[in-house]
């Protein structure tokens, strides 16, 4: 039963692992929100999101590399790991994962969120649950404010994620980037999401928006607040691909080359003959002793 198409594969990875992503985050959200709070916290939320990034990594790096966003897999493409052909297939697969999540997160929590929202699924008001599963930002901020956030966010992942696996730089353990990675995903969430929710993935607004639209809260989540769905979707892409032209400018174009392998088999050959010349020497002179 194996596939043997590598995009399929890859596709399934990144639907499985984006699915785990949003399970953990969106869940807590619902516990927290339905619960007003006494059943955990705002932290909580940054929590649960950064353990799904660990989690969702280790199950699927292997497959798909574990993407999981949309703007991680543009900047990718955009530095040669991933061709361009694949962005599409694997932003879809991605928004796939966050829908089926938000969905089974409605099951789960169906009971509470009718009784918290008295049966009115509602994106504005006291008692609104819509930010349960997507973001929306503060009655305060802006829409330029907003799309900065995300720029600035988003770019910060990509900063802080590329030199993990670069090999000029200074590399993590491969078996250690899940959580490096999580970390920094909690990192941002606990520091810039108080304007708009720190989605910095557009897969991880987009699908739950949909299934809210078709799930009952209508299409008011995209309508909502000057239409600010948009922003989740465009910003993260920017950023990403802002980020990573940072990191290539200041950081990655002036590590020091590679050794070269041809050079470095020379001299691991001429050690091995210098010390098998040695060991000669000492037996010639031994035998000549007796």
């Amino acid at each position: 039963m194996k596939v043997k198409n590598e995009l399929a594969r890859q596709i399934l990875g990144e639907v499985l692992g984006t699915f785990v992503l949003l399970l953990f985050g969106c869940a807590a959200a619902a516990q927290v929100k339905t619960s007003r709070e006494t059943k955990g916290q705002f932290l909580s939320v940054n929590m649960a999101f950064s353990v799904g990034v660990m989690s969702a990594m280790y199950l699927c790096m292997g497959v798909s590399g574990a993407h999981l966003n949309p703007a991680v897999s543009l900047s990718f493409c955009m530095l040669g790991d991933l061709p361009w052909i694949k962005l599409l297939p694997y932003s879809l697969a991605q928004t796939l994962g966050a829908y089926l999540a938000a969905g089974l997160v409605f099951l789960i929590y169906h009971d509470a969120i009718m009784d918290y929202s008295g049966g009115v699924l509602t994106v504005v008001g006291p008692n609104e649950t819509a930010s349960i599963f997507a973001t929306y930002p503060s009655d305060m901020v802006s829409i330029q404010t907003s799309f900065l956030d995300q720029v600035i966010g988003t770019a910060m992942l990509m900063l802080c994620i590329l030199p993990l696996n670069d090999q000029r730089n200074a590399p993590a353990p491969k078996g250690l980037l899940p959580p490096v990675v999580a970390t920094v995903v909690l990192g941002i969430s606990v520091s810039m999401s108080a304007n708009c929710g720190a989605a910095i993935n557009p897969a991880r607004d987009l699908g739950p928006r949909l299934f809210t639209l078709t799930a009952g809260w209508g299409t008011e989540v995209f309508t909502c607040y000057d239409y600010f769905f948009w922003i989740p979707l465009v910003a993260p892409m920017v950023g990403g691909v802002m980020g990573s032209i940072i990191y290539l400018v200041f950081i990655q174009w002036h590590l020091p080359e590679p050794e070269d392998e041809s050079e470095s088999e020379e001299f691991n050959d001429q050690t091995k003959a210098t010390k098998h010349n040695n060991k000669t020497d000492e037996l010639y002179y031994k035998m000549s002793a007796l």
